[in-house]
């Protein structure tokens, strides 16, 4: 059974950092392409950055050189360092899973920013 199990989230003052961890367990980890999403209220669910089997990586325009995916295939967690964050990062934040028609998604983990 694939689990995805996120941690590290909370409350944090405008330009602090936290950083998420997203567990893995039940699947083939490296053969995974992974990635965070948030959904704030009101909102629909985006994604914040992916990070690919071969360490590739990408990150949504709003949180370009403030955020950093990357992956531990040994530990078989993704993590993201979020850092200079805002008010509008608050939402909760999901781990995802990709390997050609299988999906999933951890439970979320909240992340609020505010003063």
């Amino acid at each position: 059974q694939v689990r995805l199990v996120e941690s590290g989230g909370g409350l944090v003052q405008p330009g602090g950092s936290l950083r998420l961890s997203c567990a893995a367990s039940g699947m083939s980890f490296s053969r995974y392409n992974m990635g965070w999403y948030r959904q704030a209220p009101g909102k629909q669910r985006e994604l914040v950055a992916g990070i690919g089997r071969d360490g590739s990586t990408n990150y949504a325009d709003s949180v370009k050189g403030r955020f950093t995916i990357s992956r531990d295939n040994a530990k078989t967690t993704v993590y993201l360092q979020m850092d200079s964050l805002k008010s509008e990062d608050t939402a909760v934040y999901y781990c995802n899973a990709k390997f050609v028609g299988f999906v999933y998604w951890g439970q979320g983990t909240q992340v609020t920013v505010s003063a």
